[in-house]
């Protein structure tokens, strides 16, 4: 049926792809792993000797270290550890997991072209791809198949798409946030968005955003399972936009996630199978095959898909490298091309930092500063944790000593909250009675309660708003003031 298509592809849409990893396995027969240094030649994505020591020298695991955290692990196995193991600082990159979600903030203007637009099709191009990197290309394509438009405007929102993608592959670990953490950001786009985390057995964080022209929501947790030097990652979360003009509501599911060589050889990510968005009100559908890294790189990066219409039609198939271009053409019922067209290309991979050490991109950069803070932080933000501080500033030990710090204050929380049968209960979101099914298990779905909008009005309307210091202003998410002393 045309609607396996997206897995196997069939005659020429299968010969590109197939064309495309021949090609890249033989002329390169390299994988850019995670960390992104481009031209490093692996002998295959397991990794090797040669990747092992290099890392070493880049900084993060040295030889003992590997050892020591290998004697270490291999009881988690077949475990999900994500509450169970510390690790060292020195693979950590600074920012947190709160701050990792408000990257996909960087985009929204597309979806207020979504919201604009009058086409459902064109809709789902914008905002396909602001729901996660690999989501957009398939939505681009369905703009020109419907439209046959081809301006700037389009064109920018390709390429300023593709820098999340650089968020994604990143290997280095984002702080895990504690339990009440937050995160704010404003002065972009009109945005305004508030994260927290709202469990910590199990890890789970809850986010909000909102402008004239959408509201986005998610509730994330993953479930994992250590398999030794790799790990698979599935997200159990939801993530929904809802677009204000006629009440249109998106849905993502993304694929699986697996982080190879965590222990030993390069670390790098890859993130085969499906990703589904679906237009809830209409019943569109837009879904993204990304290939499984193969031996020599073959298939590193590729993905193929169709844009669908509600009796799951295919009408464009999608073709391309996540991190140099895509492509699209108009196809018939069956997966294959129109007679009369040809592959355009819709987007290609934008400038970003050069030599930047964890790859950030120039809005992740923003994320850490204040230029995105609003004018009275809460104190329990992510920009405040001294761990995450003292990383920026490169000081290693001192980072290691903040984060330790921050775990034992946060297990005595725990200890002060059993002894009182106390409950924690978040600021900004509710526990809902919504049971959402995934494709790896049910999800409890957090919902926006609005205060935090209330008391933002309240604080942008104070006079007394200071500066904040980083190195004076106290990270503070605790529910208990005498947990320092435990």
């Amino acid at each position: 049926m045309a609607s396996d298509g997206s897995k196997q592809g069939g005659g020429f849409f299968a010969s590109i792809a197939a064309g495309w990893s021949t090609f890249g396995s033989a002329m390169s027969k390299s994988v850019n792993g995670l960390l992104g240094y481009e031209g490093l030649e692996v002998v295959n994505p397991e990794g090797s000797t040669e990747d092992a020591e290099d890392e070493a020298r880049r900084g993060r695991w040295k030889q003992e270290e590997r050892d020591n955290y290998w004697k270490m692990m291999q009881k988690y196995i077949g475990a999900d550890v994500q509450s169970l193991v510390t690790l060292p600082v020195f693979i950590s990159e600074p920012n947190s997991v709160l701050q990792r979600m408000a990257e996909l903030m960087e985009y929204s203007h597309l979806l207020d072209l979504a919201d604009e637009c009058e086409d459902p099709y064109m809709r789902l191009v914008y905002a396909y791809w602001k729901k996660m990197w690999m989501s957009w290309r398939g939505l681009y394509v369905y703009i020109f198949a419907f439209h046959k438009l081809w301006d700037s405007q389009l064109l920018i929102a390709a390429s300023w798409a593709l820098s999340i993608y650089f968020a994604y592959r990143r290997a280095w670990k984002p702080f895990n946030p504690v339990l009440g953490e937050t995160f704010e950001m404003v002065n972009h786009g009109g945005v305004t968005f508030i994260a927290e985390q709202v469990s910590h057995h199990p890890p789970m964080s809850a986010g909000h955003a909102e402008n004239e022209h959408f509201i986005y929501d998610v509730t994330s947790k993953l479930r994992t399972k250590f398999l030794g030097n790799s790990i698979d990652v599935y997200p159990v979360g939801r993530t929904r936009v809802t677009l204000k003009r006629d009440g249109v509501v998106l849905d993502l599911v993304p694929p699986p996630t697996k982080v190879h060589n965590l222990i030993f050889g390069r670390t790098w990510i890859d993130s085969p199978g499906d990703m589904v968005m679906t237009n809830l009100t209409t019943g569109e559908k837009v879904v993204l095959y990304f290939q499984p890294c193969g031996w020599f790189g073959a298939g590193r990066y590729e993905v193929d898909g169709y844009v669908y219409d509600a009796a799951e039609q295919p009408k464009i198939l999608m073709t391309g490298k996540w991190n140099e271009s895509m492509s699209y053409q108009p196809c018939d019922s069956e997966g294959e091309p129109l007679p009369g067209t040809e592959l355009k290309e819709v987007w290609r991979v934008a400038d970003a930092p050069e030599d930047d050490k964890y790859q950030y991109t120039y809005f992740t950069h923003k994320l850490n500063s204040f230029d995105t803070a609003p004018k009275k932080l809460l104190p329990s933000d992510s920009r405040l944790r001294p761990d995450r501080y003292a990383l920026e500033k490169g000081d290693l030990s001192k980072a290691g000593s903040e984060k330790s710090r921050l775990e034992e204050r946060q297990r005595a929380e725990k200890r002060i909250r059993e002894a009182k049968d106390d409950m924690f209960t978040p600021k900004w979101f509710d526990l809902s009675d919504e049971v959402t099914p995934t494709p790896w298990g049910d999800l409890e779905v957090y919902r926006y309660n609005g205060k935090y909008s209330e008391l933002r009005a309240t604080l942008d309307n104070s006079e007394s708003l200071g500066e904040i210091n980083p190195e004076t202003t106290e990270f503070n998410p605790w529910q208990y003031e005498d947990s320092a002393a435990e």
